[in-house]
């Protein structure tokens, strides 16, 4: 039995209960291209690489790895890439199929990784992650909701969200300090997605306007976008970032785009959800 390492912020799943039923939320299927974010002690690996009889985990702590292997023997065939997901490319794994991501992410770094999936949305079917529950309830979040944000409407904007259980410290070795929960994510096809041309404006409107959600969008939005632009798009100035849904934030992006203002890097996380 592994010692957590708390620098990697390591929580090992071991209810039992709790892994039967994030499994078959999964269903994996014989042939699936399986990857496991975070494989840990494989309470969620031997299931389903059982159930699909090969795939692929990413692991970052090196000391799991040879154990993981061993457990695994005669459950089927896996792969483990010893790396930090952030520096793997997803899309160069999947090889030109679709990838189906899984796994118990590292709270303190699960908006990254969220984020570094968005960006290979096209080779991914579906995504099954475990993550504190506060963070899957902004995932979710409709505007109007206190926890509605920026993490929202990115999401949102790229995928469904859809929670799927609640999970109680106690399945956890060690207990985390907090609830967590279940969500499944499924990519919208490219046509409802925005234009991945639009992707550094869009970006840089949210990050705008809810870095000062308590501002009206004249103000929050100021030197972005003037209220003349803002009711272009459809949108009253005086209005608030948590009022907006996410088609608005693309119809904002448009106009910023027409301004021809330069924009910056997009899908970066700098907190700000």
């Amino acid at each position: 039995m592994a010692r957590p390492k708390k620098h990697y912020g390591q929580h090992f799943l071991h209810e039992r209960s709790v892994i039967e039923r994030i499994v078959a939320a999964i269903a994996p299927r014989p042939g699936e291209r399986i990857v496991e974010i975070g494989s840990g002690e494989g309470a969620l690996t031997l299931p389903l690489l059982q159930a699909a009889g090969r795939m692929t985990a990413i692991e970052l702590d090196g000391e799991l790895i040879e154990p993981l292997q061993t457990r695994a023997a005669g459950a089927g065939a896996l792969t483990i890439i010893h790396a930090d997901v952030l520096k793997v490319d997803l899309t160069a794994l999947a090889d030109g199929g679709k990838l189906r991501l899984a796994g118990n992410l590292p709270y303190y770094v699960s908006s990254p990784i969220l984020f570094h999936c968005l960006a290979h949305a096209d080779a991914i079917t579906d995504m099954h992650f475990m993550l504190q529950k506060e963070v899957v309830d902004r995932m979710a979040a409709a505007p109007g909701s206190k926890v509605y944000g920026r993490l929202s409407v990115m999401l949102q904007l790229a995928c469904r969200v859809e929670p799927l259980l609640r999970v109680a410290p106690s399945a956890f070795r060690p207990p985390p300090k907090v609830e967590s929960a279940v969500v499944r994510l499924l990519p919208l096809p490219p046509a409802k997605r925005p234009d991945p041309a639009l992707a550094s404006a869009i970006d840089r409107v949210v990050r705008a306007a809810f870095g000062q959600r308590r501002k009206t969008l004249a103000n929050a939005l100021r030197g972005l976008l003037d209220a003349a632009a803002i009711r272009a798009a459809g949108i009253d100035p005086g209005a608030r970032a948590e009022t907006i849904p996410p088609t608005g934030f693309v119809a904002l992006a448009h106009n910023l785009e027409a301004a021809g203002l330069q924009v910056g890097p997009q899908l970066a996380d700098n907190g700000q959800q």
